[in-house]
């Protein structure tokens, strides 16, 4: 088992599993300012938007590995990404 590290090092490609250790897809992008986490967004498909993770969502990061509390089905059930204007 790995070692827990900080939200900052989560690169775009880590795999993402569910609450059950299954694999739910790849992290797009983690978002947050300065040392605040704020969540990430995971690509479940090749088709679709990604999902928008909110930080309490996840419940461990790992090097290459995010794990969330929750479950395939209420990922499925999240709101889409969307990503922030450029203007702000």
């Amino acid at each position: 088992m790995s070692d827990p590290v900080s939200w900052l090092l989560i690169e775009p490609g880590w795999t993402v599993v569910d609450a059950d250790g299954k694999d739910v897809g790849k992290v797009e992008e983690a978002a947050g300012e300065r040392d605040i986490f704020s969540g990430i967004a995971v690509a479940t498909g090749l088709f679709g938007s990604p999902r928008w993770v909110p930080a309490n969502e996840v419940a461990e990061i790992t090097e290459g590995s995010v794990r969330l509390r929750l479950r395939a089905d209420q990922i499925k059930r999240l709101e889409a990404y969307e990503e922030p204007s450029e203007s702000a």
